[in-house]
């Protein structure tokens, strides 16, 4: 067993592996650390995490922009842990005499600017022409990944939400317009105080850190769901996202809360025989297209998903987009949600690309 300190100061990311590790007394103010229990094998050159008293390591920092980041090729990592709220500490499969590869990122900083360089370039054998308008994802499985590494469940929802900025980016980058995603639904109600609390309260603190830099990447954020049963305070972080980015034309982010396809179908029919009941319509005036507009999908130009990716190899929809998703092409990933990266992205993407949609009609 050999024991990684890693020492975070305003400038500099030091570690060293030592039996027996010391270090050099700094005052607390410009110092913050963690030490990191690995256990080390030596032949497949890899490290594998201890699961120090069953808990994720943690760290704590005055701000993300302390950090000399480093940013590492998720594509290179054999595993990913975060730390703490504010910041991300990857390690290289690679051991090359007892050194490591490491890095560490803000939250805050990981959805790098687009460029017009990083928009054009797809990945081989994806074509631009052939791209999804609107892809609408269900993140799977943030639980049962913690449970594998041996960490609770909040751990799981941290990893997933830095899974999520990866997929944000890529949208951006590669031309789709709308991603939809299902962060928590009408059926989490029933889960666990402490888990909703802090699942609430993740998704502010996220809001919050990301304005900037949804404002900077031209990202809209609009929030779809029954909003009755959210926090005050995230509430008003809601219309203040809402407001300062419902100009943004790149990438459209619309985030489930509180959603279920049920819930939608059943306000949309409420809204339209509250026009009826005022004499706004008549009931023979009501037809797919009325519903459409009724729908909370109505905030965006594309309502409907051209794929849906659902990740931890569960083979159904969970009450998510039941009207909208009547022609969408599905793919099913059996990847955890956090470790779904690029590579899972880029092979639903393909999947999508290779398919012929009819939407009823047959091909000549």
């Amino acid at each position: 067993m050999s024991t990684i300190i890693i020492a975070f100061n305003n400038t500099d990311i030091a570690f060293n592996i030592s039996p027996e590790p010391s270090m050099e007394a700094v005052p607390s103010s410009q110092l913050y650390y963690t030490v990191c229990l690995l256990s080390l094998h030596n032949h497949h050159h890899n490290f594998l995490f201890n699961q120090f008293h069953k808990r994720m390591i943690s760290l704590r920092v005055p701000a993300p922009s302390s950090f000399n980041l480093q940013r590492l090729n998720s594509q290179a990592l054999e595993r990913r842990w975060r730390l703490g709220r504010d910041c991300f500490l990857s390690f290289s499969p690679s051991c090359v005499e007892n050194r490591i590869g490491l890095g560490v990122r803000s939250t805050k900083s990981e959805m790098a600017p687009f460029t017009a360089a990083e928009e054009e370039t797809l990945p081989e054998g994806l074509q631009p022409e052939l791209m999804p308008k609107h892809v609408a994802v269900i993140m799977d499985g943030n639980g049962r990944w913690a449970k594998n590494q041996g960490l609770q469940p909040w751990d799981g929802h941290r990893a997933g939400v830095e899974a999520l900025r990866e997929i944000v980016e890529l949208c951006g980058k590669w031309g789709i317009q709308v991603l939809t995603v299902f962060a928590f639904s009408t059926d989490n109600w029933i889960r666990p105080k402490i888990e909703i609390d802090f699942l609430l309260s993740l998704f502010e603190r996220t809001l919050k850190s990301e304005l900037e830099t949804l404002a900077k990447n031209n990202v809209r954020i609009s929030i779809i769901g029954d909003s009755s049963k959210l926090p005050k305070s995230l509430l008003e972080v809601i219309n203040e996202v809402e407001e300062v980015t419902k100009n943004n034309t790149r990438l459209q982010r619309i985030v489930a809360v509180g959603y279920s396809g049920k819930y939608d179908v059943l306000q949309a029919c409420r809204g339209i025989a509250q026009r009826v009941k005022d004499g706004e319509i008549d009931v023979e005036e009501i037809d797919e297209g009325l519903i459409e507009q009724e729908l909370e999908t109505n905030v965006t130009e594309f309502p409907y998903p051209d794929l849906l990716i659902r990740t931890s190899g569960e083979l159904r929809v969970s009450n998510f987009l039941l009207w909208q998703l009547a022609y969408t092409e599905l793919f099913f990933a059996q990847e955890l949600w956090p470790d779904f990266g690029r590579n899972g992205f880029v092979e639903a993407l393909m999947s999508f690309q290779q398919r012929q949609r009819r939407f009823g009609g047959r091909k000549s």
